[in-house]
């Protein structure tokens, strides 16, 4: 937003970003902050006549009349959506637009302002070369997406508490990249529209069939976040199972129906893992000492029930990693309480 406020009066922007991460969303803000009218034109449905208009005879000469949704008297905020969609055609009638707000012989109004918007070339989506010539009448910038702005705006914008409640679980899950196959796949409006659809049901207010919620995930988001979304909501009639586990006031559930709950905690408590053991041993503090040594323990008697989920939760499936120092007692301290363990138990190891 700070990039738009401050560049975009001055120069035209364009925003690059993976489908449904919430480019539109961010202009539509943009205009309501600095109090104009967004007009939102979409590039791939675009021939260049809706841009430059038609030729209309005045006297001896002829002139083209810019299109009435462009040609306005006030200044306002517009909007080339899937710029990087439309014809080399219609990229060329946006040039004098793009860089010198105006088409033939009209001028935008002043204080309007120009902002582009695209998806990537890796995205699977509808994508064309621009010409160097247009690239570089704007300036550019990449939009990621960025969970804490995300969950202000859902708080604030009436989105289903299970959908809030399990992105602050489960952060890493607000967006995947576009899969090569046709298939739903996670981002922020496809949360959104999760949402919708849940509200839609009357989840919360009734009770509905793990089968509906399952059904209504599946169809939304990626397959793997939408199986642990269902376990989540599953799990709501003790939401706080996962702090009760580390407490020792509750054990994991060993149960084969509840596996998909199972799986649901593993993952969530290694995302409070990455989130809350700092990376040097030195800056622990008493929490963070007990979740540790907990932790420890918690891991050995997950192994017990699936040794395959104790692995992901000290390896994980991506790039972020538990602490180093972390792993070395990991190593050198589960054998020790697995050897207690049979102990007590009057085993041998």
């Amino acid at each position: 937003m700070d990039i738009l406020l401050n560049i975009a009066p001055v120069r035209p922007v364009f925003i690059w970003g993976a489908p449904g991460i919430g480019k539109s969303a961010l202009v539509e803000e943009f205009s309501i902050e600095v109090g104009l009218e967004c007009v939102s034109l979409l590039g791939s449905q675009l021939a260049p006549e809706d841009i430059i208009g038609i030729p209309q005879i005045r006297g001896n000469t002829s002139e083209f009349l810019p299109p009435k949704m462009i040609a306005r008297d006030e200044p306002y905020v517009l909007f080339l959506d899937e710029l990087n969609a439309c014809s080399q055609e219609v990229q060329k009638a946006f040039y004098s637009l793009i860089y010198e707000r105006r088409i033939g012989e009209y001028h935008l109004p002043e204080g309007s302002i120009v902002i582009g918007a695209g998806n990537r070339a890796q995205d699977s989506a509808i994508v064309k070369n621009m010409s160097s010539a247009l690239i570089n009448r704007m300036f550019h910038v990449q939009l990621k997406p960025d969970v804490k702005s995300w969950l202000t705006w859902a708080y604030t914008h009436g989105i289903h508490e299970w959908v809030t409640d399990y992105i602050s679980q489960r952060p890493d899950h607000l967006f995947s990249e576009p899969p090569k196959t046709e298939e739903p796949f996670s981002t922020p409006r496809s949360w959104h529209m999760l949402s919708d659809a849940l509200k839609e049901f009357g989840a919360g207010e009734k009770e509905l069939s793990i089968e509906t919620i399952r059904m209504l995930s599946y169809g939304s988001i990626t397959a793997s976040h939408a199986g642990m979304f269902a376990a989540y909501v599953k799990q709501l009639e003790n939401k706080f199972l996962l702090t009760d586990i580390i407490k020792g006031d509750a054990r994991w559930p060993d149960s084969p129906e509840d596996r998909d709950v199972l799986y649901f905690l593993a993952q969530s408590f290694r995302g409070r893992l990455l989130h809350d053991l700092p990376q040097q041993k030195a800056a622990m503090d008493k929490e963070t000492q007990y979740l540790a040594h907990r932790a420890k323990a918690l891991i050995k008697e997950l192994a017990k029930i699936n040794y395959e989920l104790a692995q992901m939760v000290v390896a994980g499936d991506n790039d972020k990693t538990l602490p180093d120092w972390f792993m070395i007692e990991i190593v050198r301290d589960i054998p020790r309480l697995i050897e207690l363990e049979n102990k007590k138990n009057g085993k041998t190891a």
